[in-house]
């Protein structure tokens, strides 16, 4: 891969979560992993907005669907959307037993209000 690379298939997700929402004891709506660190932050529904701040941040920007059965790609500098793309390292998705919103036991009860 070439440092230029938008995209890494090499690099595992970081984790089954999003990253800063589990260091803040947080949810989220939805999951998006950058295709070129394997980061993992929530969607522009949720309340973190994680995955594009990450995007801000880092420079990285193609992300991936981070959920059961979707393989879609962004890309955040040309605004494009691509229904597939390369297979990135394993898994593909979060557990599909993970609840969306997620995780189980730290969604509030009035989570759709809240996204509203």
């Amino acid at each position: 891969m070439s440092e230029d690379s938008p995209i890494d298939p090499s690099v595992p997700p970081s984790g089954t979560g999003c990253v800063e929402c589990e260091q803040a004891g947080s949810w989220w709506f939805h999951l998006r992993r950058c295709a070129r660190c394997g980061h993992i932050g929530c969607c522009d529904d949720s309340l973190g907005k994680h995955a594009t701040a990450h995007y801000r941040d880092t420079g990285h920007p193609v992300l991936r669907s981070f959920e059961p059965g979707e393989d879609w790609f962004w890309n955040y500098a040309t605004k494009e959307l691509y229904e597939s793309g390369p297979a990135l390292a394993p898994p593909e998705s979060h557990p599909a037993d993970q609840p969306v919103p997620g995780p189980a036991g730290r969604v509030p009860a009035d989570w759709t209000q809240l996204l509203s």
